[in-house]
């Protein structure tokens, strides 16, 4: 399986982004998708995740602003990214596994990474 994001960028306080992550391969064995994010100097975070029944958790720092969907082929993930702050900067990665757990802030059993996005907010 491979999974590789689009639609990173730069964006003033309080505006809005949509990240997309595209999976190919072997997606039968994808039954969870998320979202992390590393910024500069600190550890990878979890942001969201959705399992294969469209269930979907937030970190707390983004409930309410961040929603995270798929298409109905599951192959394609999103990220709306609305409310931005300064905080949000960080590189940004989707990643997926196989089986029903579905951690939103556990990284370790992601087996299928992308390469990142990055997302800049300016005060």
């Amino acid at each position: 399986v491979q999974v590789v994001e689009s639609g990173g960028g730069s964006v003033q306080t309080g505006g809005s982004l949509r990240l997309s992550c595209a999976a190919s391969g072997e997606t039968y064995r994808v039954l969870c998708m998320a979202w992390f994010r590393q910024a500069p100097g600190q550890s990878r975070e979890g942001v969201a995740s959705i399992d294969n029944k469209g269930t979907t958790a937030y970190a707390d720092s983004v409930r309410g602003r961040f929603v995270i969907s798929q298409d109905n082929t599951k192959e394609n993930l999103y990220l709306q990214m609305n409310g931005l702050k300064p905080e949000d900067t960080a590189v940004y990665y989707c990643a997926a596994k196989a089986g029903i757990y579905c951690p939103t802030h556990t990284e370790s059993p992601y087996i299928y990474w992308g390469q990142g996005a990055q997302v800049t907010v300016s005060s």
